[in-house]
């Protein structure tokens, strides 16, 4: 139990090393809320907080650099967009240019429904298309006889 009520206060291991931290706590805690949502653009799926590739560090001097000089959070934003677009963002805008970022998944889900339904109903049909003749069941019962024999 006691070990449980010491984990709550362990914070998550980040990537932010103690000399890339600034003085001023305030800063500093606005630098790790725009760190956690900025995409690490090596291992694309980490924010550059997490990550401990070489440009995510030299991104998170970045913003560090732009915080002390003044910017806003949106400017630091924006200035990142121009730069490397919107997948910087691990939460990417909803408009025209990210609509299949969003709807993808749900494209591709029902797709393949659909051509799972398709599909099936295909193998039914194939199923119950056209019944043996009387040759055809004089032939299979031989054969299931012959089968039986041995």
């Amino acid at each position: 139990m006691v070990a449980l009520g010491c984990l709550i206060y362990i914070q998550p291991i980040m990537a932010v090393e103690p000399n890339e931290r600034l003085a001023d706590p305030l800063l500093e805690e606005r630098a790790r809320m725009l760190s956690q949502n900025i995409r690490c653009l090596v291992c694309q799926n980490q924010s550059i907080d997490d990550s401990n590739a070489t440009l995510a560090k030299d991104l998170r001097a970045l913003v560090r650099e732009k915080l002390t000089a003044g910017a806003t959070n949106d400017e630091i934003f924006d200035f990142l967009v121009d730069r490397y677009g919107d997948f910087i963002l691990l939460n990417p805008p909803f408009k025209a240019s990210t609509y299949l970022l969003w709807y993808g998944p749900l494209i591709f889900l029902i797709v393949g429904l659909l051509m799972t339904v398709l599909v099936m109903k295909k193998s039914k049909r194939r199923a119950s298309e056209k019944p043996l003749s009387q040759e055809e069941r004089v032939s299979l019962s031989k054969l299931l006889e012959q089968k039986d024999e041995t």
